[in-house]
């Protein structure tokens, strides 16, 4: 029912809280051309957060669909409850505030943020089975749990006729922590989507940094100071970029491309993307991405960069 890829639209935060400000701000505009280029490329679904902005992004993407008409009659939206220092009662105390930002847009699915929630696993499903049961979602999802809590919030909703349908984690060609720690086996054997988020590493696998280090001083946001960006992370992440940009070639694609396409195809079904755009020309590399399938053989390729780097940083 969904594309292999979704739109992150942390970016659309318009520069609010402390997370808002991540991301230089995007107008108005550009943000609904953005989601339009999205819809029109196929992209048929959207993940926002309350705590994006506290509420902007929310509010930015439903005004983006709303722009653009019919074109967005069957997008699906997936937001997200911030859980720190609250407890499940407020799931249930704040989704009205949700739908009133999404301007009365279904919400396709809602997701426990973090797992540091003041209450049990099992109170916070519990409170969105009731969601669902009031007809406020549709789906329940957890993002950043671990395989055992996956397996508690699968297991409370089963008790309420219902299935824990995704865990939204970082996973990327730089970042396979998943693939070791359980949460990927799980979610195949539970049948549980993994949504990857920072599927290219905040713009790392797009190659450009490599290509042009100097653009890391133009950079707004804290990103920059982070390892993968200095110099040194620069050269450990080259050989990989390399890979990357050699079967671009061969496809008439980028390097973030490839990236994508490696994640959406190397687990089969089961892995689902939600790269971000700031720009359009970021939603328009996120649509070609899904227009091609990478051979076996070349999936393997990539898996073995990857590996290499990986076990270089270790």
């Amino acid at each position: 029912m969904l594309s292999p890829l979704g739109l992150g639209c942390w970016q659309f935060s318009n520069g609010h809280g402390m997370v808002g400000k991540f991301w230089p701000v995007i107008g108005p505009h550009d943000v609904v051309k953005i989601v339009q280029t999205s819809l029109l490329g196929g992209i048929n679904w959207f993940d926002t957060a309350e705590v994006y902005g506290k509420g902007q992004s929310e509010q930015m993407l439903a005004k983006a669909l709303k722009e653009v008409g019919s074109l967005a009659d069957s997008a699906s939206i997936a937001t997200k409850w911030w859980p720190v220092l609250r407890t499940a009662n407020s799931i249930g105390n704040t989704i009205d505030e949700r739908i009133r930002l999404l301007d009365s847009r279904t919400i396709h699915l809602h997701q426990v943020h973090q797992p540091y929630s003041l209450s049990s696993v099992a109170s916070q499903m519990k409170e969105m089975a009731k969601l669902v049961k009031q007809g406020k979602i549709q789906n329940v999802g957890v993002s950043n749990f671990s395989a055992k809590s996956m397996r508690e919030a699968d297991r409370v909703l089963r008790e309420h006729g219902l299935r824990l349908i995704s865990n939204q984690v970082k996973y990327s060609l730089l970042d396979r922590r998943i693939e070791q720690n359980g949460i990927l086996d799980t979610a195949k054997e539970l049948g549980v989507a993994i949504i990857a988020y920072s599927p290219l590493e905040q713009g790392i696998l797009s190659g450009k940094f490599h290509a042009n280090p100097a653009l890391v001083q133009s950079i707004t946001g804290p990103r920059k100071w982070t390892s993968a960006f200095r110099s040194a992370g620069l050269k450990k992440s080259q050989p990989l970029i390399t890979v990357l940009e050699e079967l671009a070639r061969s496809y008439h694609a980028s390097a973030t491309q490839i990236a994508l396409n490696w994640l959406i195809h190397a687990h089969g079904e089961t892995v689902f993307a939600i790269p971000g755009a700031s720009k359009v020309h970021h939603a328009e590399e996120n649509v070609k991405a899904m227009r091609f399938s990478l051979k076996l053989s070349e999936l393997k390729d990539i898996t073995e960069a990857s590996n290499h780097i990986l076990a270089i940083n270790k």
